[in-house]
């Protein structure tokens, strides 16, 4: 093939605005897609904490409180599956006038442990709590 006379290549400084335009992209690229993956993993420690307290409704329906009005330290053991922190998680259901309000006492929720703002549910959140946080409503 033939050279036109008027055909160049990149020079050199047109090559390296090129490369440093690709590079301003991908540093906003990775702050961004850092900022998902924070949202991503608090998002799902609320989730953890909203599958705990269902099974501890289970266990609460099943019987495994003596009590009516209060069951405190509620163990979720055995009726929660695929959380490694189900197992110490404990679950305070109160009896108020025929409603149960369910309190979750679980270290991986606290505050310090979540990133964002607007996910932190301060210690021993509700239900209620948990799920506006998951909507980032707080």
């Amino acid at each position: 093939m033939k050279q036109l006379k008027n055909q160049r290549g990149l020079t050199l400084i047109e090559l390296l605005a090129v490369i440093v335009i690709l590079a301003i992209i991908a540093a906003i690229a990775a702050v961004a897609i850092g900022n998902v993956i924070s949202n991503s993993k608090d998002k799902a420690a609320l989730g953890d904490a909203a599958n705990i307290i269902a099974g501890a409704k289970i266990a609460y329906m099943d019987g495994a409180c003596d009590e009516d009005t209060e069951c405190t330290e509620l163990e979720t053991k055995g009726f929660v599956e695929g959380i490694k922190e189900a197992d110490g998680a404990k679950v305070t259901a109160t009896n108020t006038g025929g409603k149960v309000v369910y309190t979750i006492d679980w270290d991986n929720i606290k505050d310090e442990n979540i990133k964002n703002e607007k996910y932190q549910v301060g210690d021993n959140p509700t239900e209620a709590d948990i799920l506006t946080a998951m909507n980032g409503k707080n």
